[in-house]
């Protein structure tokens, strides 16, 4: 493989080099992802990403990211920032697109351009507590991709598939990863 193969801006030598290291050493692949929150006023609080355990490391090598998390007037907020439910709209595009770039880069394919569009359909009811029936949570989420790539229209669907097998956000979702909460004493 060429010493600096670049396709789609990841660097494929060094994507094989690092899923060699890890089927050599399997707890290279172990990470611990970490946020925290903090309430600020009403409807509107702040969360903060900074340090991650990962590749056999504590890693704090980057700036603290703040992400203000809100609701719209009509759910009593004031719109400063995205509500909860569309982040995590955020968080399905942006690992299910880089899933996608990732795994086509390793196969070879160029991509010219991807874009995405989401939908997620909520029932407030469930969230109120005015009906059990309804779920709290979303109901249905819908996905929409354009692909621009010299590529068949199948090989483009076998790309969004790909992209589903392998986003932990998306197997999260679907499969639903176990969740405790606790009191923090």
């Amino acid at each position: 493989m060429a010493e600096n193969l670049m396709i789609n801006g990841i660097d494929v030598k060094g994507l094989f080099s690092t899923i060699d290291a890890i089927k050599d050493k399997p707890d290279i692949a172990k990470f611990r992802f970490r946020a925290t929150n903090k309430w600020i006023n009403g409807t509107h609080n702040r969360a903060t990403v900074k340090d991650f355990y990962g590749a056999l490391k504590e890693d704090d090598s980057r700036e603290a990211m703040k992400f203000d998390l809100d609701e719209p007037p009509v759910l009593l907020g004031k719109n400063e920032g995205a509500n909860p439910v569309e982040y995590l709209l955020a968080a399905l595009s942006g690992c299910l697109t880089t899933s996608m770039i990732a795994h086509a880069a390793a196969k070879g394919i160029e991509i010219r351009s991807v874009e995405s569009r989401y939908e997620g359909d909520l029932d407030l009811r469930g969230f109120l507590g005015i009906s059990e029936d309804v779920p709290v949570g979303y109901q249905d989420i819908r996905v929409y991709f354009k692909i621009d790539a010299d590529i068949s229209e199948d090989q483009k669907e076998e790309l969004i598939r790909t992209a589903q097998k392998y986003s932990p956000v998306f197997n999260t979702l679907t499969k639903s990863a176990p969740v405790s909460v606790h009191l923090d004493k």
